[in-house]
């Protein structure tokens, strides 16, 4: 029978209305409306202008409380996800569909893929560990939003960051990884809407290299040029990390 996960983010206080605070911006309003028409009446334009002034000002305020609660709303939209861990199956079967990509690009023997599979699995693991360090969030691992996996997701009030990471021998990002990666972020982002949530879904695709400066060069200018030429990039970031200096930063001694 299958067990659902418990949700993580569902530890959320139900926010209760501030009727006082209402009555009182109310009245507030009411005052500062009757100051302006007798002012006016009076033909004191300068007080008419003060309590004008201090209408307008008072406007703002509600303005800026209204896109706040908001703001919390879509925060609060968090408990109705279920952030479930990836299958280990769907996890084995990625790497798997990656390493052999891999290998053939270097053309890799099979009795050498389980050391190519170490790699794989160590960079991806330095490269969710640089982004935590960089962003200074919470990420989970191998979670799937609306049965969407992604490698890992951050968290950052009302905007969720999903993190799919690759590994890259040769400049380049295969056309159907990125497609995938597209479909993804657009899968996850209906499902969202089909629940009415207000969070914001962002794609941040981590490419961990392993190539000589001129290739990283050019594989730059086909990310910007070709592989995500069609994605608004306020919703797609791209980060690349070098394989070599990451097992400095975190492996060798």
């Amino acid at each position: 029978m299958d067990r659902q996960s418990p949700n993580p983010l569902t530890r959320f206080e139900k926010r209760k209305v501030n009727y006082p605070l209402i009555i009182a911006a109310i009245l507030l309003i009411v005052v500062l409306v009757a100051g302006v028409f007798f002012e006016i009446k009076e033909h004191d334009l300068n007080g008419a202008g003060l309590f004008a002034g201090g209408l307008g000002m008072f406007v703002v305020v509600i303005l800026l409380y209204i896109a706040m609660n908001r703001r919390l709303a879509a925060v609060d939209d968090r408990k109705f996800i279920y952030w479930d861990a990836s299958m280990p199956e769907l996890q084995r079967q990625n790497v798997n569909i990656e390493v052999r990509e891999l290998a053939r690009q270097l053309k890799v023997r099979d009795d050498q893929l389980n050391d190519l599979l170490s790699a794989y699995i160590v960079a991806e693991d330095l490269a969710l560990r640089q982004i935590q360090q960089e962003e200074n969030l919470p990420l989970m691992r191998h979670v799937s939003i609306g049965k969407t996996p992604f490698d890992g997701i951050l968290v950052d009030r009302d905007l969720i960051t999903c993190i799919e990471v690759a590994f890259v021998v040769v400049p380049d990002l295969r056309k159907d990884r990125v497609e995938s990666m597209v479909k993804k972020i657009a899968k996850a982002r209906t499902n969202l809407a089909a629940l009415k949530s207000r969070l914001r879904l962002k794609l941040m695709v981590v490419i961990v290299t392993q190539l000589t400066p001129d290739e990283v060069e050019r594989l730059e200018h086909n990310i910007r040029k070709e592989i995500f030429k069609d994605q608004h990039f306020d919703t797609v970031e791209v980060r690349l990390l070098d394989f070599e200096m990451l097992q400095k930063l975190y492996v060798s001694e």
